[in-house]
């Protein structure tokens, strides 16, 4: 089903809601449908309503669904969750967090993390429902292997700091006097690649694609 039988299933489903609740659906392409008793829409760049921030480097970008992007240390947030939509065969600034890091791929993901026991980087394949978690100041990459947009679900506990400013990259890792982090983070800016599909992974893909179109044409 295209995109706007998916818009029409979607606000069918959303047309008896309460006020104030909504539907998202998160479609095996990479793209993210809202809908509430108004209507739907299409969540991405192209919409300017859409509330989305710059989510560590260009191209890439966030919606924060809990936990507040402008945080500070007088107004922290206890935690975020937040859904990323990352531009195809891309890969995140390798960067650390203060803490913890939780993140689910909707798509064929890779990530990218340094071993400080072993002083290497190891590369992960992660499959469409796999869900990783970082520790904190693990030095990563999260990447998109495919060639659609990639939805991922991340959360963090909360930092207390402003969201252009929690994800602790080489550079930032120097400033802060932490000469081993930065080290760490250039081994993984080094290794960086997103990695490709699979012939058996695209074939699942478009079965995901059909059984979307499928549940959208029966509601």
């Amino acid at each position: 089903m295209s995109k706007h039988g998916g818009l029409r299933a979607l606000e069918r489903l959303a047309s008896g809601l309460p006020d104030g609740a909504e539907l998202y659906r998160l479609r095996p392409d990479g793209r993210v449908l809202r809908a509430d008793r108004t209507g739907a829409r299409e969540l991405g760049p192209q919409d300017p309503d859409s509330g989305l921030l710059r989510f560590i480097d260009d191209r890439q970008w966030a919606h924060y669904f809990i936990g507040d992007a402008a945080t500070s240390p007088e107004r922290p947030s206890n935690a975020t969750y937040k859904l990323g939509l990352v531009a195809p065969h891309s890969a995140f600034t390798p960067h650390a967090h203060g803490g913890e890091h939780l993140v689910l791929a909707l798509g064929p993901a890779s990530c990218g993390l340094y071993d400080a026991r072993r002083r290497r980087v190891v590369e992960v394949r992660l499959a469409p429902g796999t869900l990783i978690r970082i520790p904190e100041l693990m030095p990563h990459s999260f990447g998109n292997r495919g060639g659609d947009r990639l939805a991922i679900l991340a959360a963090n506990t909360g930092y207390g700091i402003d969201h252009e400013d929690y994800a602790i990259t080489a550079e930032a890792a120097e400033q802060r006097g932490e000469p081993e982090l930065a080290a760490a983070l250039r081994e993984v800016t080094a290794a960086r690649h997103p990695g490709t599909v699979t012939f058996r992974e695209r074939v699942a893909h478009r079965l995901r694609l059909a059984a979307a179109a499928l549940e959208e044409g029966g509601r």
